[in-house]
């Protein structure tokens, strides 16, 4: 049995994911997980770096600083497992996203995390940098989980829309139709703004399970001024970034609204994640959504998702097989193997990209 490891940490910055899984067909069978949190040191220098305070030196530290500490996430996850090694055929590493600047003549997406040293210190092949091919090819290299999507979530009998509430917020347009094209693309902020608000004012990583958000109400004059940012009208292909939807985005707004409590500021930021998504679904009365991702865990947003898109169907994509909390690390030890197989793992359509391309560079073991 060939088994792939995928290893994924999001623009909330909180600590690496490793999932150990095999792929039959359409079907995928998950063997083992394994997470890792930043120390919370790394975690604020990544920050930093994140916003541009940082030296070519301490990028390049933290970059190997990363590169250790995802490798350390596989090997964990290849101890308390009881898959042989030598079973392992490639490890997908996303890395950790810097900076990603789509647009412009010096257009970018910067991931860290080397994946030489993965591949050194596991002995297994490792697969990385899978964005700058797309980019390449015209494409904003991201989102790139719709192609895993389209693959193992699709169905004849149900436009599906599979909305992943990361720290960054995507959807990917699944119609039934196989003459309709999938689409997707980053709708704008979920967890990143929550989070960085909680951190901010609360000294808390994060508002665990909403109840903070849940103290507060949400100010309408607030959300019109953060609906009225420029990207929520944007057509697709798009996608976006902490360097876009940050903690300095959030104060320059509730600079114009200073009588709004904190907590008011946090429920309204929840909402800011639900309206924005929702608006820019494609309407289909055959419908069901399919949520992944951190949000998932948040009752809060979950209740405010299933009310605003109330009659259609909102569940989890464990209806569909996979764990919510682990499909994007899934979608990258599929990327994995699609790059060994010299496959595309690009879906064009999405990424704006000129056709499919192979991505990803290869370490051998």
């Amino acid at each position: 049995m060939d088994t792939w490891i995928g290893l994924m940490s999001g623009t909330s910055m909180d600590g690496i994911d490793a999932v150990l899984v095999s792929f039959q067909g359409t079907t995928v069978r998950t063997h083992g997980t394994h997470s890792i949190s930043y120390p919370e040191d790394l975690r604020h220098r990544l920050m930093l770096a994140s916003q541009n305070h940082a030296t070519p030196d301490e990028i390049g530290e933290l970059g190997t600083l990363t590169g250790l500490l995802f490798a350390d996430a596989a090997e964990s996850l290849i101890r308390q497992s009881d898959i042989a090694v030598s079973s392992i055929q490639a490890i997908g590493s996303h890395g950790q996203t810097l900076r990603h600047q789509p647009s412009g003549p010096g257009r970018f997406s910067l991931q860290i995390g080397n994946p030489a040293i993965i591949a050194e210190k596991t002995g297994i092949t490792t697969v990385g940098d899978f964005r700058s091919r797309d980019m390449a090819a015209g494409g904003q290299g991201a989102p790139l989980v719709p192609a895993f999507h389209q693959h193992f979530f699709s169905s004849d009998t149900e436009d599906r829309c599979i909305l992943n509430l990361g720290g960054i917020a995507n959807i990917t347009w699944i119609p039934s139709s196989p003459d309709s094209p999938v689409t997707g693309f980053d709708t704008g902020p979920a967890n990143a703004l929550m989070d960085a608000w909680c951190q901010d004012q609360t000294g808390r990583p994060y508002d665990d399970g909403g109840q903070w958000a849940q103290e507060g109400i949400v100010d309408q004059s607030l959300l019109t001024d953060m609906l009225s940012d420029a990207y929520f009208d944007r057509p697709a292909p798009k996608s976006t970034g902490k360097e876009k939807f940050n903690l300095e985005w959030v104060k320059t707004l509730v600079l114009r609204h200073k009588k709004t409590r904190p907590e008011d500021v946090q429920r309204t930021l929840l909402q800011l994640s639900v309206i924005t998504a929702v608006r820019q679904m494609p309407q289909s009365p055959a419908m069901v959504i399919y949520v992944c991702g951190g949000g998932t865990r948040n009752p809060l947003l979950m209740k405010e998702l299933s009310q605003a898109l109330s009659p259609i169907r909102v569940v989890d994509t464990a209806k569909l097989g996979i764990n919510p909390l682990w499909v994007e690390p899934t979608a990258f030890a599929w990327l994995a193997r699609q790059t060994m197989e010299r496959k595309p793992g690009n879906l064009a359509e999405v990424t704006g990209a000129k056709g499919p391309r192979i991505l990803g560079a290869i370490y051998p073991a």
